[in-house]
């Protein structure tokens, strides 16, 4: 049984365009107590006259949460169509579409108008995508002004009379495109409780899973209850038709990973890695002040900056100490210096990249550590070897492939040090209680946390050698579990 798609209306009479795969209903009627029963697990699409306070369509997006139906717009978006000053902070997400899309137009002011996540003049397109993920509703309207630069003043739904008569037929096209997007063409046999899109990036260079890996998971998911679907950055639009996103692609802050945690958080799903899992592991600065403030064992650490650059305050830097640029990953940003002169010189070349530097004091392992926790327990112990003739697990600049990474070896938990396994657990938490792999030395009786990453590494041979498919039963049961105690 497909999941039902409601286009509620303040009047039916005043909806004129033909779909398939939808029912239109009033507004009055969807918020009869007789719908929970009638549309189980409904993707409500609000097109109502109004969204302010305490009326219909307000009335109706709220219910909607409230019933476990999917509201597209969600309270959380009507709230922001009624901020200027949210108007324009998400609009700096987006400054450069918008300086490019209208950097053309010779007024000081610009309106654009998107139907259904399109816009009627191609030129547009891009940036009508961008604001529709931003302000997920089908009807918007967007104000520009022009001083020095084009800024995004306001974004305000439309109602269906103000819908151009004369584009009335693109815009029914628009309509039917939109919502065949939104209807399970190929829906399985069996009937799922839930809905999992499994972000991948097919470009990316070291994905955090492989292709094998990504099938476990569906399998697994499949197992308790999902319908599972793979999808790219370019699904974004398509994000409120699931109940749950799992990111398997490299995050990043400055991303379009970071923003589509962040939508898809806001629209209610079940995500994994959260927005803020991403903004905490990703800067190392963050990290080790959390470490420090919970007093857990870490390399001697120091936040160097420009005023470090004396010769007296560099000489108060341990050596050797390894040099890391905040939100770098998979041991890029990263550099180990002897002397103070190393240190001069790739200390000025990396404060070109950062405001803040970390230092840590180099302690030589044969080994890291990699402990994934999950829900706050631990899920695999890895041991991560240094790369042939290096330092670091990877090695970027070795000219061959098999020569880049160290070999692995992979044990049940209960096997790791007890003391490894609890101290991973402790740093895990700081971040919060989603999937993150927790790095850690251990040179003789002393173990020390290097971070935490969000996002961790599971692949086929390696993480999962020890649990096999049982390593992504528990991550399928953990999504099922989260779903489950939100409705709650």
């Amino acid at each position: 049984m497909p999941t039902p798609n409601l286009l509620v209306v303040t009047n039916t009479s005043h909806w004129n365009l033909p779909l398939e795969s939808v029912e239109v209903i009033s507004a009055r009627q969807y918020l009869s107590p007789d719908t929970v029963q009638q549309y189980p697990g409904a993707r409500v699409f609000n097109l109502c006259r109004s969204y302010a306070y305490q009326s219909l369509g307000y009335y109706v997006s709220l219910l909607a949460e409230a019933r476990g139906h999917r509201a597209i717009p969600s309270v959380g978006t009507l709230r922001d169509f009624r901020s200027q000053a949210i108007a324009r902070s998400l609009g700096d997400e987006i400054d450069e579409t918008i300086q490019n899309t209208l950097k053309k137009e010779d007024k000081a002011e610009f309106t654009l108008e998107i139907f259904f996540g399109q816009t009627l003049d191609r030129a547009h397109a891009q940036l009508g995508t961008q604001l529709y993920r931003l302000f997920p509703s089908p009807l918007l309207r967007a104000q520009f002004a022009r001083q020095k630069r084009w800024t995004l003043v306001s974004v305000a739904p439309l109602s269906l009379s103000q819908l151009p008569e004369a584009e009335r037929d693109r815009i029914a096209e628009f309509a039917q495109s939109y919502f065949k997007k939104r209807h399970q063409s190929k829906l399985p046999k069996q009937r799922f409780l839930f809905d999992l899109a499994i972000l991948v990036n097919p470009a990316d260079p070291a994905p955090p899973s492989d292709e094998k890996a990504i099938q476990n998971f569906t399998e697994a998911a499949r197992e308790v209850g999902f319908f599972v679907e793979t999808i790219t950055k370019a699904d974004a639009d398509r994000i409120t038709e699931f109940d749950a996103l799992f990111i398997r692609e490299t995050t990043g802050v400055d991303h379009h990973t970071y923003r589509l945690s962040r939508l898809a958080h806001a629209e209610g799903l079940v995500v994994m890695d959260d927005p803020w899992s991403i903004l905490r592991s990703a800067n190392k600065i963050y990290l080790a002040e959390s470490m420090a403030r919970a007093k857990l064992p870490v390399p001697a650490t120091s936040i160097l900056t420009r005023d470090d650059l004396s010769e007296k305050r560099l000489q108060r830097v341990q050596l050797p100490c390894v040099l890391k640029i905040p939100d770098a990953s998979f041991s890029r940003g990263v550099r180990k210096v002897d002397s103070r002169e190393e240190l001069r010189a790739e200390l000025e070349a990396m404060l070109k990249e950062s405001e803040l530097i970390l230092a840590q004091e180099f302690a030589p392992s044969e080994y890291d550590w990699r402990i994934g926790v999950l829900d706050h327990k631990p899920l695999f112990a890895c041991k991560y070897y240094m790369a042939a003739g290096h330092w670091q697990v990877y090695n970027w600049k070795a000219e061959k492939q098999e020569h880049r990474a160290g070999k692995h070896e992979t044990l049940h938990v209960e096997f790791a040090p007890q003391q490894v396994v609890e101290t991973a657990c402790r740093a895990a938490q700081l971040i919060g209680d989603g999937l993150y792999g927790v790095d850690l030395k251990q040179v003789g009786n002393r173990i020390m946390v290097i971070e935490v990453n969000d996002n961790p590494n599971v692949e086929t041979g390696i993480e999962d050698a020890a649990l096999g498919m049982e390593l992504y039963r528990r991550v399928a049961r953990s999504f099922r579990r989260r779903i489950e105690q939100a409705r709650a």
